[in-house]
């Protein structure tokens, strides 16, 4: 068995996160905020890095990024898809088109 990606380090803490709901987390506020809100954190963020991109900082752009992606494993969580899919799709995608990721 191979240790497991950071990114599906960060789903697995997600999930305890919704499973559990701890009080001091931030994640699982915004799982009891719903998805209305962790919509528009997704949005925000993703504003952001478009943000920090045309300002030509570097490091925002890369703390946005890493903003982006944890927003995104928690709308994923929240919908109960594993990143396994998402990462299935984009290996179909580059087979279909007869390219390598």
């Amino acid at each position: 068995m191979t240790e497991p990606t950071i990114l599906q380090q960060l789903y697995d803490v997600i999930r305890a996160r919704k499973r559990t709901l701890p009080e001091d987390s931030y994640t699982a506020a915004l799982f009891r905020q719903g998805e209305d809100a962790i919509l528009r954190k997704l949005g925000e963020e993703a504003l952001e890095l478009v943000l920090a991109v045309k300002s030509g900082h570097a490091p925002e752009v890369v703390h946005e990024a890493a903003d982006l992606i944890f927003h995104l494993w928690i709308l994923l969580g929240h919908l109960e898809i594993s990143p396994e899919r998402v990462f299935e799709e984009l290996q179909r995608r580059a087979e279909r088109k007869g390219k390598n990721p």
